[in-house]
């Protein structure tokens, strides 16, 4: 099994690239921008977990247990 690395300074853009399942956890936390057509490509390329976490304020905690129980695991915590 490969290991799902995230870096929550890492864009969603990014994340999503690396980890297309990685949207379906982002959309059921609560950015539901991200499946509107175009946002991943734009506003995705500059918005991290850790900044869309503070204007959405969901707690890290949260959008950490979330990806844990998809499988992923973090750095930069």
């Amino acid at each position: 099994m490969d290991d799902k690395i995230i870096n929550l300074d890492n864009t969603v853009f990014q994340i999503c690239s690396e980890y297309p399942e990685a949207q379906e956890v982002m959309v059921h936390l609560g950015f539901t921008d991200i499946v509107k057509p175009g946002m991943l490509t734009t506003a995705g390329r500059i918005m991290t977990l850790r900044k869309g976490a503070k204007m959405k304020r969901i707690e890290l905690a949260d959008i950490r247990s979330a990806f844990e129980k998809a499988g992923f695991t973090f750095t930069g915590i």
